[in-house]
């Protein structure tokens, strides 16, 4: 009969899934970051696309740029670093 409890190798085994990221599996993050930032990236960079094309003044284009650079910047650095994982 074979025996149905676990061996300490076992529990030990679950507990290294069980901890949160570490800094040398950065590279998920990172990915996660991109991922996450990306369509507001898109997003922002097509309504500059789309204020140039339809011939406003570039200008007006140009000048929506740098906060949608920012933010992606900020949401990138907040996702890739886990800032708010010890909020929730």
């Amino acid at each position: 009969m074979a025996a149905s409890a676990t061996s300490p190798d076992d529990e030990s085994e679950t507990d290294e899934f069980e901890e949160p990221l570490q800094p040398e599996t950065g590279g998920k993050n990172r990915r996660r970051a991109v991922l996450a930032v990306l369509p507001f990236l898109a997003i922002g960079l097509g309504n500059v696309v789309l204020i140039v094309g339809m011939g406003t003044e570039p200008l007006w284009g140009f000048a929506i740029l740098p906060p949608v650079l920012f933010c992606s910047v900020l949401a990138y650095i907040v996702f890739s670093t886990d800032f708010l994982d010890d909020r929730t």
